[in-house]
């Protein structure tokens, strides 16, 4: 009996360890001009197609209000919600940084949104080191979101390891489906 309460409270520890604070309450009075969040010129070929690889978004803080939310328009980037990453990784790929730019535009914009990084891995490896490689992946989004201007209290890092992993992989194909963080807004 004493075993299993003891577990249980050694549990509890670990899974509230691993949920984020804000630092601080007071935001900080910063006006990012790094190149990341200044608009550039777009490359072209010489048939003048765009070969950025960026596309930009056009976020409107009265859209939300009106109805027309872009977090809910599957045409929009915005309703994109999952950061994928590589076997025992927390490197966020490059692919992902259009999708993290967008949704950092959206935080910035929106002074009182506030998101939940979701950090999730596959089923292989030890609770304890999947819940540590999920708050890492969780707090990788978060840090990329943070050089891009967004507020700490915006953000909230939780990590559920493997907890939400389909257990039932037999292949890389499907394991690679659960090593990601999901982006979740608060009241959506």
């Amino acid at each position: 009996m004493n075993k299993k309460l003891l577990s249980g409270l050694v549990l509890a520890l670990v899974l509230s360890a691993c949920k984020s604070t804000p630092m601080t309450d007071k935001p900080a009075a910063v006006v990012d001009k790094s190149p990341a969040t200044q608009t550039t010129p777009k490359s072209t070929t010489g048939n003048g197609a765009d070969t950025s690889g960026i596309k930009e978004v056009a976020i409107d803080s009265n859209t939300v209000a009106s109805g027309n939310n872009p977090l809910k328009d599957p045409s929009n980037i915005l309703s994109k919600r999952n950061i994928y990453f590589d076997f025992d990784s927390d490197a966020v790929k490059a692919e992902f940084r259009p999708m993290i730019e967008a949704h950092a535009k959206y935080l910035l914009a929106n002074g009182n949104a506030k998101m939940i990084l979701q950090g999730n891995t596959d089923d292989r490896g030890t609770r304890e080191y999947n819940l540590s490689l999920g708050q890492r992946r969780s707090v990788a989004v978060k840090k990329s979101l943070n050089l891009l201007g967004v507020q700490d209290k915006q953000i909230e890092t939780v990590s559920f390891g493997k907890e939400k992993a389909n257990t039932n992989c037999a292949d890389e194909a499907c394991f690679k489906t659960n090593r990601r963080v999901d982006i979740v807004y608060e009241n959506e």
